[in-house]
């Protein structure tokens, strides 16, 4: 007679295909997290640039041939245009360049839009120093060689006058005037730093992954508890989200200082995104049944979360992906709270709205709950087996 425990083992047949399964499990998983940092390869990055036409060809060719393609020149007609173009983020930074020779160019950072791209562009700067160097090494050799060739001219006409008899003329004040060497050299400004809390701006990155796992949390938990209709579970995201976004704002702001700025406005910023990742998830699980969870939690965490842009620029996220995924509310979050904290004067609307109607849309599938309205009609699970 067969014993529970024997009826209870699986069978061997199954064992290879859930080690593979597993696996293949184990592989998206890395292959989602790695993929944009290994592929990353920045294209387009928007640099600003001021300075006559003839200095901007020229630096031009310069910055493409070192960067390979990987900068996008916008011209600005004066040092402030381009000042504000970084401080709304339209623009990683800019290279001003001189109106006269003897003035030194200027390369303008915001480590705070991205510590890669700052550190890219002092790069340029190191290369235009070096560009500068040798051209007035150039000039140098040129006025010495000269100014030899007016001693030797003076020389030989004083050997002649004194050939033929003739008194030698005396050298002009001018010619023994001495030679001066210019120093330029190329002025890195930061224009907008990270905070002193965090250099490098690892906190802010860090920031976002609890922020979502915390939206991912909170939709499969209040999907899997709460009974009794979409109506208990909106009313939960609508009381989870806010009560959440102030508790990480006060770790995230008061205990690390991974965010600046207001502190009730990082907190909303983050409880709109929590409510925008929560609702999908409750939302997928009020169109199609408990795999909604399943389905939401997954694309949220393996495709939305590294398509965040958050570590890196989108730029540096091969097209089309790095734009699809400033659309997802991961993305539009990260972006918030980095313009939030560092960029005021950046327009930040299409963040908020993104998340609103992320959130609206989550919540009012979530509120239709189509498997309750399924099993009130007497339908039963045979007959929708995904979604009951």
């Amino acid at each position: 007679m067969a014993t529970s425990q024997s009826l209870e083992r699986t069978p061997w047949w199954r064992l290879p295909i859930i080690a593979v399964g597993v696996s293949l499990i184990v592989g998206v998983v890395l292959l989602a997290f790695s993929w944009p940092a290994v592929t990353a390869d920045p294209r387009d990055l928007p640099i600003g640039i001021v300075g006559s036409a003839e200095q901007i060809e020229q630096v031009s060719e310069a910055i493409d041939e070192q960067s390979e393609g990987a900068i996008a020149l916008t011209e600005y007609d004066d040092r402030d245009a381009a000042v504000t173009a970084i401080e709304h983020r339209e623009v990683y930074g800019a290279v001003v360049l001189p109106a006269e020779q003897t003035q030194s160019p200027e390369v303008l950072t915001a480590s705070a839009a991205s510590p890669a791209v700052a550190q890219m562009l002092q790069g340029i700067a190191t290369g235009l120093q070096q560009q500068i160097d040798a051209q007035i090494h150039a000039t140098i050799e040129e006025s010495l060689a000269q100014l030899q060739q007016t001693v030797a001219d003076k020389i030989q006409a004083a050997v002649q006058a004194a050939l033929s008899g003739q008194a030698p003329q005396a050298p002009a004040p001018e010619a023994s005037a001495p030679l001066t060497i210019p120093t330029v050299t190329v002025e890195v400004t930061d224009l907008v730093p990270l905070a002193g809390g965090d250099p490098r701006g690892t906190g802010l990155t860090a920031a976002m992954f609890p922020m979502v796992l915390g939206g991912i949390l909170g939709g499969v938990i209040l999907t899997l508890t709460v009974k009794g209709g979409g109506l208990r579970r909106v009313v939960g995201v609508l009381i989870y989200a806010p009560v959440a976004g102030v508790v990480l704002a006060g770790i995230l702001q008061g205990l690390y200082g991974a965010l600046q700025g207001g502190y009730w406005l990082n907190a909303a910023a983050i409880a709109l995104a929590i409510a925008a990742i929560s609702s999908t998830i409750t939302g997928l699980a009020g169109l199609i049944g408990p795999a909604g969870v399943g389905v939401g939690a997954a694309f949220t965490m393996l495709v939305a979360n590294p398509l965040s842009a958050t570590a890196v620029p989108v730029e540096f996220i091969p097209a089309p992906w790095g734009a699809f995924g400033q659309w997802l509310p991961p993305g539009a979050a990260a972006t918030l709270l980095r313009n939030l904290s560092y960029f005021p004067g950046a327009d930040s609307s299409f963040q908020w709205a993104l998340l609103g109607i992320w959130a609206a849309a989550g919540l009012a599938l979530t509120l239709v709950d189509i498997p309750a309205r399924r099993l009130a009609a007497g339908q039963t699970e045979a007959e929708h087996p995904l979604t009951l």
